[in-house]
């Protein structure tokens, strides 16, 4: 395979600290709009409790979606960090995640319309007095509902992305490769999940996930304390070397 030249005078180490603030920016985002606030507004199996809290902590509802929208920015960026900091492992496998990562995020945001339906079912519009008030807190459930079934059956994409991002990190040689296979396991388990949601749902755990918790944290820490080894980096740079060819 032919050697391809990569310009050595990025400045790397920048873009692994941009790296770590995007991966803590996404944490905080992600564990606000996807852990905390569910747990505070969600009464599972309970669509009048359900649209209550809704209604009542209308602002708190809005600020989780102000959440997944930064979490949203953060990953977008995140896919072009990476492929700056991994083209020179593979170039191939590094477009693979931008590709993966792209749709992943744009898939994700078909989610988050039906999490931000319920605001428009519960706002009392004239319109909507066709339905009942029980329609209505139906509705409005039935579409969080859906937005968690939407954004888990396509976790496959982001599960994709993890897993390629740590097997390039894994064979880089100027990041741990310890952290590469926590980014594998990682991703191995969104995948395993996407498919367990899709074939046996009963048994599609969030335990699947956990280690990306591990993963994600790991990953942000190294970045911003250490970064990248940029000697090491910069000679595989250099040459071009393509480890998977």
């Amino acid at each position: 395979m032919p050697t391809v030249s990569i310009a050595t005078d990025i400045p790397v180490q920048r873009y692994a600290r941009i790296a770590g603030v995007l991966l803590l920016l996404s944490i905080v985002g992600g564990f606000f709009g996807e852990l905390y606030l569910p747990s505070r507004l969600i009464v599972e199996g309970d669509a009048a409790a359900t649209a209550r809290n809704l209604t009542t902590l209308d602002s708190l509802y809005r600020l989780g979606f102000a959440g997944y929208l930064l979490e949203a920015v953060c990953d977008v960026s995140l896919t072009l960090v990476f492929y700056v900091l991994l083209r020179p492992v593979n170039r191939e496998l590094a477009i693979a995640t931008v590709l993966f990562g792209v749709i992943s995020t744009t898939l994700f945001a078909v989610g988050e319309a039906f999490y931000f339906a319920p605001p428009l079912l519960l706002s009392g519009a004239d319109y909507l007095t066709v339905f009942t008030t029980e329609q209505l807190n139906a509705f409005a459930y039935l579409a969080i509902k859906m937005y968690g079934r939407v954004a888990g059956i396509f976790m496959l994409f982001y599960g994709a992305a993890t897993l390629l991002r740590g097997y390039l990190i894994l064979r880089s040689g100027f990041l741990p490769g310890l952290l590469g296979i926590l980014m594998m396991v990682a991703g191995t388990g969104f995948i395993v999940r996407n498919f367990v949601l899709v074939l046996a749902p009963a048994y599609a755990s969030d335990l699947f996930l956990a280690p990306m918790f591990l993963a994600a944290v790991s990953l942000t820490g190294w970045m911003l304390v250490k970064g990248v080894d940029v000697p090491k980096w910069r000679a595989m740079a250099t040459s071009g070397r393509d480890l998977a060819g």
